[in-house]
């Protein structure tokens, strides 16, 4: 073998990653990419974030705010700001909500109170046994965000 012969050439080793990126166009579409959990925790706390504005607008303006959930549109929408928050699909959205609330019939709306309090609800986000619920509670008006674990279920 001379020393002529020893390597590779330039127009195989092109061959060669030509190939290997001809299979990675083909196998990336195919690997999973879904919500990771750290995304999961961001939208419970940015949903967290608008019901608290939406609570202290309340306060401020002395008028009641609604933030209103939608579970076919997977959104919840801030009464105070307007601002959307969208929800991908990969994400299992739930709201337990009053029926009624400060006498009449509540719907798909969380209600803030000018005195701070509330109607009162739980909004479930899920996602591959990883879950987060965003509280609250009735009469405080307060929201807290709260870890829950799917997988024992």
């Amino acid at each position: 073998m001379t020393r002529r012969d020893a390597g590779f050439t330039l127009i195989e080793v092109i061959c060669v990653l030509a190939i290997v990126g001809l299979l990675a166009a083909l196998a990336l579409p195919a690997i999973p990419r879904g919500t990771s959990s750290a995304r999961l925790e961001a939208y419970a706390v940015e949903a967290a974030a608008i019901l608290t504005a939406d609570r202290n607008a309340a306060i401020r303006r002395h008028v009641e705010v609604a933030t209103s959930l939608d579970a076919v549109a997977r959104t919840i929408r801030s009464g105070a700001t307007a601002h959307v928050m969208q929800l991908p699909g990969d994400v299992a959205f739930e709201a337990l909500l009053a029926k009624q609330c400060n006498g009449r019939a509540a719907g798909g709306t969380i209600d803030f109170f000018p005195t701070g309090g509330s109607c009162g609800g739980t909004i479930g986000l899920a996602r591959l046994g990883v879950g987060f619920q965003v509280r609250v509670n009735w009469l405080t008006g307060g929201v807290e965000v709260v870890a829950i674990d799917h997988s024992t279920k």
